[in-house]
């Protein structure tokens, strides 16, 4: 339950579960049984009968399944002149008849397989007016749970007393849906899961792209704002039956949670507390007060806000940059407050060292953002600058031009001034920006949030920056790929893998900093001593410090390496060796080469020569710095050359891989990637170009009339 969404928390309670079955998910699109998903199915209700729930399901689909048996027995018996004749239409209550037999045979067969007993119990809308019918099936539905038998409802359609069931909704139920709703009021469920063709409920047909999947229904902010799609392609109701029966049902105290009866575990995963499906609860609406704004509402604000950001000038722009700078310094005293509560909690919570480092705002930390942040304000503004200009042809003039790409998603865990480094360079660069940190920087975060905000104009807004404060809404956002133009995760191997693996959206980032330092044989071991010990320990947690030395093979027994290793260890280093490293130095053995401490550790391993180091951080690196200390100049070249990653140094430590250092003002992180930007990424690489066409007039015309000249022009 560690993994349960805070909405679903009561799933812990829950121990009798109704399932509706739908007709598009018992059916494929040919109107045949979907065998697999009613196996998989079954499967679920299994694992939920041994984990000690009470199952009760109900399902639909008799009426296709006779449908398809009659229409076979009628083209069997028919002959071609038969055939030719306008085909009526079947009758409902003799599809129900015989598809209700074998629909339940179907069921039981594979529960049989999976050593659960089922049994099956057809009603119809007017059993329900007798109250002693009632009372009976509670006591036949108790008796069947205490015997760990799942109850297999349908509606008995063909003695119903309604007219045209499929399409009148009159009486106690109308339609499996309802009857599921009655039911769970019936039987006291805890839970009722109703499946269905897609994910939950949308705030419009799912087909389109603007409709969202709502995860919590609450009817005084969405009932008027669904708009229903079509009913279901082979059932009676569509999602407007189950919505009505969700909202009796939960009004009468019972949970309903729609959900797709296609995706793996779905019921499963619903009890384990996923937020997954909509779920509709009686108490919903204190859950979320009515001033919480959506994802898609926080993005769409945010690009809103961007688009009158890049209306300024740069003078304009430079002045918010300025008043970010002055506020953070007037109000520095606060911010270390905050910060230290969160290290304080971090410390009691028994985080690592290595967290509680990136965590802590030092002293000095703050004005030295601030400097930062008034260097990016006086670097030449890089929105709408001309790339270059072309004449395409007579007076007809092409200019490619620097443009900002947008809105991005910024999700990081521990560091608080990533915050103000990513802030910066958004207003700078003109994007709107959402912004996700961990939860360890919450007071953090959530004070320099507020300085920046309102250190905002009015003819901005303080929505250009929103602050996203709950690990759900996530993955609300991950989905928003026609609003939100980048993510940058900055975090762990772990988080940036299951970003990527969770969009569509464009990812820039890198999963792990494993650097490396080579000492070749003709390194000057002063300036060797030097780099190491800078790019070990000036900041072991950041990703652009040292993880392993590689050291040439000539250097085994030099006394320059013995001093290197000795003053690495009187640091506080924990030094592991590789397999060769391991024996001569009798040290011991690190379980990866591709691993990153981002503490007070490194790896160790001797190395044939230049391309031997090479062809080790090609194996085993992350393609993010890698320096080579040497005095041969081929050697340095050929290192230079070869090594690729999106840094690489000559004499000169890892750790001079930043945005800062490098002069871009601040960075949003190192990419390790080849599309777009790498390494340190500053303004430069949250802009995109656009080309801006001027004539007096001129159309293609199939080319006639057109002398191209595409001549480069000098930019203006």
């Amino acid at each position: 339950m560690a993994t349960a969404d805070r909405t679903r928390s009561f799933m812990k309670d829950v121990k009798r579960v109704i399932i509706k079955v739908g007709t598009a998910v018992v059916t494929r699109q040919d109107g045949r049984l979907a065998l697999g998903r009613l196996g998989a199915l079954c499967e679920q209700v299994k694992e939920l009968n041994t984990l000690g729930y009470e199952v009760i399901m109900v399902t639909s689909g008799a009426v296709g399944v006779g449908r398809q048996r009659l229409k076979y027995r009628k083209l069997v018996n028919s002959s071609f002149a038969d055939l030719q004749k306008p085909q009526m239409e079947l009758d409902g209550k003799a599809c129900a008849a015989v598809g209700q037999s074998g629909l339940m045979a179907l069921y039981d067969m594979l529960f049989t397989q999976l050593d659960v007993s089922s049994s099956q119990l057809l009603v119809t809308d007017s059993d329900f007016e007798n109250p002693n019918f009632r009372e009976r099936l509670c006591e036949t539905v108790e008796s069947l749970l205490d015997l760990k038998v799942v109850p297999v409802f349908n509606e008995n359609d063909a003695i119903s007393t309604r007219k045209a069931p499929y399409e009148d909704s009159s009486g106690i139920f109308w339609d499996n849906d309802s009857l599921a709703g009655l039911l769970a009021i019936e039987l006291k469920a805890d839970l009722l899961v109703l499946l269905s063709d897609v994910d939950g409920l949308y705030s419009g047909p799912p087909s389109e792209p603007q409709s969202k999947l709502i995860h919590t229904y609450i009817k005084e902010k969405h009932h008027n704002e669904i708009t229903f799609g079509d009913k279901s392609r082979v059932g009676r109701g569509g999602m407007t039956a189950k919505v009505k029966a969700a909202f009796v049902a939960s009004n009468s105290g019972t949970p309903v949670v729609i959900t797709s009866g296609f995706a793996s575990q779905s019921i499963v995963r619903v009890l384990q507390g996923e937020k997954i499906g909509t779920l509709f609860h009686k108490d919903a609406s204190s859950w979320e007060p009515s001033k919480d704004v959506s994802a898609r509402e926080m993005a769409v604000s945010a690009r809103e806000c961007s688009r009158r950001l890049q209306n300024l000038s740069s003078d304009e722009r430079k002045k918010i940059l300025l008043d970010v700078a002055d506020a953070l310094e007037a109000n520095e005293d606060l911010i270390r407050a905050e910060n230290e509560a969160d290290v304080v909690a971090a410390q009691d919570a028994g985080y690592e060292k290595s967290l509680v480092a990136r965590l802590t705002l030092k002293p000095g930390k703050i004005p030295s953002l601030a400097k930062s942040i008034r260097t990016l304000a006086n670097m030449e503004d890089p929105i709408n600058q001309i790339l270059k200009r072309t004449e395409v042809a007579e007076d007809l003039v092409l200019e490619k031009t620097s443009c900002p790409l947008g809105v991005l998603l910024i999700v990081f865990e521990s560091r608080p001034d990533a915050l103000v480094q990513i802030a910066s360079l958004a207003i700078r660069s003109g994007n709107g920006l959402l912004l996700k940190g961990g939860k360890e920087a919450m007071r953090s975060n959530t004070i320099l949030h507020k300085v920046i905000t309102d250190a905002l104009p009015d003819n901005i807004g303080k929505k250009l920056i929103g602050l996203v404060t709950s690990r759900d809404e996530i993955a609300d956002l991950l989905k928003l790929d026609d609003v939100i133009d980048l993510v940058i995760p900055r975090g762990s191997n772990k988080l940036v893998s299951q970003i990527k693996a969770s969009t569509k959206i464009p990812v820039l980032g890198h999963a792990d900093g494993v650097c490396h330092v080579y000492v070749d044989k003709s390194a000057d071991m002063d300036i060797a001593k030097r780099i190491v010990m800078d790019a070990k320990i000036d900041y072991p947690a950041a990703c652009n410090a040292m993880e392993t030395l590689l050291v040439h093979k000539d250097l085994i027994k030099s006394p320059g390496l013995d001093d290197i290793l000795l003053s690495l260890k009187t640091e506080g280093v924990a030094i592991y060796g590789g397999p060769i490293a391991h024996e001569l130095l009798s040290i011991p053995k690190a379980d990866s080469f591709h691993h990153e401490y981002s503490s007070l550790a490194c790896t160790v391993e001797f190395v044939d020569d230049v391309q031997s180091a090479i062809d080790h951080i090609h194996l085993y690196g992350s393609g993010h710095t890698d320096c080579i200390i040497t005095t041969d100049s081929k050697v340095a070249e050929t290192f230079l050359r070869q090594v690729d990653s999106a840094a690489v140094f000559h004499n000169a430590s890892t750790r001079f891989s930043d945005g800062a250092r490098f002069g871009l003002g601040a960075e949003v992180g190192i990419s390790t990637g080849r599309i777009h930007a790498r390494g340190p990424v500053g303004v430069e690489g949250l802009l995109t170009t656009r080309w801006i066409m001027r004539g007096i007039g001129q159309v293609v015309n199939g080319d006639k009339d057109v002398a191209y000249t595409h001549k480069n022009l000098p930019l203006e």
